[in-house]
């Protein structure tokens, strides 16, 4: 009887994937119909005057696109400004032919880097301070509004009567690094939590946040302590919408596919070094966390295809479980890639572009143990230590 119970156990074992990625699958499939897309604003209505926002350091590639999208979104923005942190390339003569054009651009000089703070908080710190309107749209330097991109915003507003919206781009690749990993963002955000709970519930722990879309009502903003209390948070867009959450305001996030577009990296450096900065402290940067976490996506996204190998090499409790675990997998992608226009191969290479994520997982947890995250040409230490020098 043992012996036949430990046979059992350990068929039921083969079986402990397929209910992860069931899991993942059910919870893709309830999010793609429910997660909020946002309309365009009614014409005529009346809009609130929009500030739109851009940090820039070294975006001489992206800036132009950004400015001119953000000044033919509708309804038509307040003003657009712009801060060039300190930027070593051509993004400052840019900006300068764009001003003598557009009427509502405005550049400010990004002051040094205060310390203890990281550059991208500091930037949008002081763009906050310049800005006159009573909404506050922050862009990333590589999004590109849709014509309307900005009603899509004031219309999430409205109609969930929200004080911050934050939503995810449609995101462009090039490279096949660019195309093996950015896909998986889609599915991170989509495979484990309702995000309707995001905006329903006013529990912190129900959230998800992308900072290439993050806009707020201004005395919300305020309210909160904006940028400057979340001054030394590398994951700062996680960091203000929990503080939200925190003050009882309501956050939204949504599928920004028809709001804007954005081609976040060029090329597998960009992409090595973007995700190691994020990654581990966008989990909480607490080792049990990158445990479970690797574990969970090994177990949904890479295990069925190693069950479904084994089978095709004799060993039989593993063929059916890795089947459909596999055919799960294929499926959930599929669904994405139609959705978020994903290229189709980066669906058929799953389990190796997870086991590049999980390898960019361990490498951010080293990066930020070691205090050596790089971004923008700048290295920030340790987040305990960060603070320090600012007296926090």
């Amino acid at each position: 009887m043992s012996v036949e119970l430990g046979v059992d156990v350990w068929a039921l074992a083969w079986w402990l994937p397929v209910a992860v990625a069931g899991m993942a699958s059910a919870n893709t499939a309830l999010n793609l119909l429910t997660w909020p897309r946002g309309r365009p604003a009614v014409a005529g209505a009346a809009a609130p005057k929009v500030s739109i926002l851009i940090p820039a350091r070294d975006e001489a590639v992206n800036i132009e696109a950004s400015v001119r999208a953000a000044a033919q979104s509708q309804p038509a923005p307040l003003e657009i400004i712009v801060c060039d942190d300190n930027s070593s390339d051509s993004t400052g003569e840019i900006l300068k032919r764009l001003q003598a054009e557009l009427p509502t651009l405005r550049v400010i000089q990004g002051r040094p880097l205060t310390p203890g703070w990281v550059g991208k908080p500091h930037a949008c710190h002081q763009l906050a301070q310049a800005a006159q309107g009573e909404v506050l749209l922050f862009i990333d330097a590589d999004v590109r509004l849709a014509p309307d991109g900005l009603g899509r915003v004031l219309g999430l507003m409205t109609a969930y009567d929200a004080q911050v919206i934050t939503a995810v781009p449609r995101q462009h690749t090039g490279s096949p690094m660019e195309e093996l990993i950015l896909p998986l963002l889609h599915l991170t955000y989509t495979a484990w939590l309702p995000l309707a709970l995001i905006h329903s519930s006013p529990d912190p722990a129900f959230l998800a946040a992308n900072g290439q879309i993050l806009a707020f009502r201004r005395e919300s903003y305020r309210w909160i302590g904006g940028f400057e209390a979340v001054r030394c948070e590398v994951v700062d867009d996680m960091a203000i919408c929990r503080n939200a959450k925190r003050a009882g305001l309501k956050v939204v996030f949504a599928d920004g596919g028809a709001l804007a577009e954005c081609r976040m990296y060029r090329n597998a450096a960009q992409v090595w070094k973007g995700f190691s900065k994020n990654l581990y402290e966008g989990i909480g940067a607490h080792p049990l966390a990158l445990v479970g976490v690797l574990g969970l996506y090994f177990l949904a996204f890479v295990a069925p295809y190693l069950s479904l190998m084994l089978g095709i090499f004799g060993v039989d409790a593993a063929m059916a479980p890795g089947l459909v675990g596999v055919g799960l997998n294929l499926v959930l992608r599929a669904a994405l890639a139609w959705r978020f226009e994903h290229s189709p191969r980066s669906a058929l290479a799953q389990p190796l572009a997870v086991l590049a994520l999980l390898g960019l997982a361990i490498n951010s947890y080293r990066w930020s143990s070691k205090g050596t995250i790089e971004w923008a040409g700048r290295i920030y230490p340790r987040r305990g230590l960060r603070g320090v020098t600012h007296g926090a």
